[in-house]
């Protein structure tokens, strides 16, 4: 059972249907409950995890550094009082950790393993096949069409090089081995576009 009513889900799918996302919008929440579905037996909690997905990227302002922390607020906001404390801290928590990509330190193991998955579905993009991935980067560039080209290709480049570098990209066994080296390669041929 969803933790989300219809209602809800109407908001957000509006937010999520703003002109100014063109990588960040409904499409990314369909992706990622897509792979919900298909990795469903994996997760602890999924309707959790579903709720996680829904509000991740809610609040979204390319100009902003604290989208997620925002997102997080909305859905500690919307779903207050229909998710006990315990539960609810730890969607927050999960949709908090969409900003570094790093697992939190949850004590319950299970919940760690549900937003060790989450990430790797919201990086899942990175090991997209090659015009897939090429049409993400177009779209994440037009979210930032604001900044200069030198400056993204500098800020761009960050970004890809600091995936690159982890010893692992995904944090799951199951991810690393269905996109991994796509990432890797998509990254290093999108590094090459952007002179770095």
């Amino acid at each position: 059972m969803s933790l989300i009513d219809d209602a809800t889900k109407a908001e957000l799918t509006a937010l999520y249907q703003a002109d100014h996302r063109h990588y960040h919008g409904i499409r990314h929440i369909e992706a990622l409950l897509g792979l919900l579905t298909e990795y469903r037996a994996q997760f602890a909690d999924a309707e959790a995890v579903e709720a996680a997905i829904w509000f991740h990227d809610a609040i979204y302002d390319s100009r902003a550094k604290d989208n997620e922390a925002q997102s997080a607020a909305l859905a500690a906001d919307r779903l207050n009082g229909r998710v006990d404390a315990a539960r609810l801290a730890g969607i927050v928590r999960m949709i908090e950790a969409t900003a570094s990509h790093e697992v939190p330190a949850f004590e319950d193991a299970a919940a760690k393993v549900d937003a060790a998955l989450l990430l790797d579905m919201d990086l899942s993009i990175l090991g997209a096949p090659a015009d897939i991935f090429d049409a993400y980067e177009d779209a994440v560039r037009r979210e930032y069409g604001w900044v200069s080209d030198t400056d993204w290709c500098a800020g761009r480049g960050a970004v890809l090089r600091n995936f690159l570098a982890r010893p692992r990209i995904f944090h799951t066994d199951i991810f690393v081995t269905r996109f991994e080296a796509e990432a890797r390669a998509n990254m290093e041929r999108s590094l090459t576009k952007l002179g770095g």
